[in-house]
């Protein structure tokens, strides 16, 4: 959850005003489902599941929407084709360059 609301500050320093926080996979399509976020910005480990099953369910039923993953791990993106990965403990530029990189967002 630390995490999560550090990279909510870093979205709202960035302009973004609408944030929503999954647990888990299905918590994150659900989510995605009834707003269609302009960014995913997932952590590769969550609580329940992992931030990879969450993207590829919300691309595979909402299509393309811009994303990136935060992780300690970057090993477990070893088989990703991520558009951008931003690592722990997270560098503001760095993530500030994943979101203009990925969203069009500086």
């Amino acid at each position: 959850m630390i995490i999560a609301l550090e990279v909510q500050h870093l979205l709202e320093e960035l302009g973004y005003r609408s944030f929503d926080i999954a647990d888990s996979p299905q918590d994150a399509l659900d989510q995605a489902t009834r707003r269609r976020p302009d960014l995913i910005t997932a952590d590769v480990r969550i609580l329940r599941g992992t931030g990879i099953e969450a993207v590829r369910a919300i691309t595979a039923q909402l299509g393309e929407i811009p994303y990136f993953y935060v992780t300690g791990n970057r090993d477990m993106l070893a088989d990703e084709q991520a558009p951008a990965i931003v690592e722990k403990p997270i560098n503001h530029h760095q993530f500030a360059q994943a979101c203009l990189r990925v969203a069009g967002t500086s």
